[in-house]
């Protein structure tokens, strides 16, 4: 249910602060330290964002999807670290709990991943199943009352520090691709659950990933999410939809702070006597990249109110994900050259936020996967009319 017109703007208008009085000037911090301060976590927990996405009925705020990525594009707008410590509780770590788990498993984990008191994971991806992701070969086998899981996940967001994991296991090895898997939550403390070492990345320093490693981990089979064997890659896709969205709030937000930044500079960096805003060239990669950003934060709100219409929005989520990503790149790649050599050194900013965005074409699924849902919906939908 959508939050009053009112209590929403207060909404808006909080994180909107806290974004640029709390989370703006501490972004050099974040990225030299490699590490979100805990009392702004602390802050995070008490805004209740890590309970975005959680229903009202287990301590959330329940928030509809247009309401979401309306938040999302004020988190955009800095380091997207800071957004990754309670992404996964709002995205694709709870969404499978909240979609597709029993009545029981929302009773129990719901309430502590909406107050931030659990950090959760969603581990899917492998050394041998990124983009594949029907091709998963962690297995599950269920002994007595207990499953045991073998095999390794790989690059799992928020790993490090995870309490609890929404793994996607092969139940059943007869079922070659999507229909054998099934998804479980794991709890960190399960015994033969392990953890490699925090990998050093690219961007996105304060965001942490790791191997998660199965060695006949035991998980109770009572949080086979749903009950049921066979269903984790649907969990999985399902999820993946809403978070699609959150990520095109996210990368338009994103987005827009760089336009600002590189349109602050041009009005005060001066070449032959004048702004270099003045000059044409400038200006065109400053209208596209405004232009570019309408495109995306547009499409994104559609996709979101379709959503909450109860449409089937996985080829428009598809769409907003890969165009905003894409989109994002290409407005930070042109805020660089804006800056010219001084977008290359690491006191400007832009810099690091042309690292950051790197990631947003990879994460969640990549472009060139995005592309084929895209195609794949639109040629089965074509062969279904006929």
């Amino acid at each position: 249910m959508a939050m009053d017109a009112e209590t929403f703007g207060q909404l808006i208008d909080t994180v909107r602060r806290f974004v640029d009085e709390r989370l703006i000037p501490l972004e050099q911090q974040v990225a030299e330290d490699d590490k979100v301060p805990d009392d702004l976590i602390a802050e995070m927990k008490a805004l209740g964002l890590f309970g975005l996405s959680v229903p009202e009925a287990y301590g959330g705020l329940g928030l509809t999807m247009e309401e979401e990525v309306r938040v999302g594009f004020q988190l955009g707008r800095t380091s997207p670290a800071f957004r990754s410590v309670f992404g996964t509780n709002v995205g694709i770590g709870s969404q499978g709990i909240v979609i597709d788990g029993t009545e029981a498993q929302k009773q129990q984990y719901l309430p502590k991943i909406a107050s931030g008191e659990y950090v959760t994971s969603f581990a899917l991806t492998e050394p041998e199943a990124g983009s594949d992701a029907a091709s998963v070969r962690t297995t599950a086998r269920l002994d007595g009352d207990h499953y045991v899981l073998n095999g390794t996940k790989r690059f799992i967001t928020n790993a490090p520090t995870a309490d609890i994991l929404t793994v996607m296991a092969r139940t059943n090895p007869d079922i070659a691709g999507a229909g054998g898997v099934s998804a479980f939550i794991v709890e960190r403390r399960s015994p033969g659950l392990s953890f490699g070492k925090p990998e050093k990345k690219m961007g996105q320093q304060g965001a942490h990933v790791c191997d998660v490693i199965f060695d006949n981990c035991q998980v109770p089979a009572e949080n086979l999410i749903g009950g049921a064997e066979g269903q984790g890659f649907k969990t999985a896709m399902k999820t993946l939809d809403r978070g699609r969205l959150h990520l095109a709030g996210v990368c338009v937000g994103f987005a827009e702070r760089v336009i600002d930044t590189a349109l602050a500079y041009a009005v005060e960096r001066k070449q032959f006597g004048q702004p270099i805003a003045e000059f044409q060239l400038v200006q065109a990669m400053l209208a596209d990249s405004k232009a570019e950003a309408y495109a995306g934060r547009c499409m994104t709100l559609d996709a979101a109110i379709r959503r909450d219409a109860g449409e089937d929005i996985a080829t428009e989520a598809a769409c907003c994900k890969m165009y905003t990503s894409e989109m994002c790149g290409r407005v930070v790649d042109r805020a660089v050259q804006i800056h010219g050599g001084n977008g290359y050194i690491a006191d400007y900013g832009v810099e690091r936020m042309y690292r950051d965005a790197r990631l947003f074409r990879i994460y969640e699924g990549t472009t060139q996967i995005q592309q084929l849902v895209i195609a794949r919906n639109m040629i089965r939908e074509m062969r279904d009319a006929m």
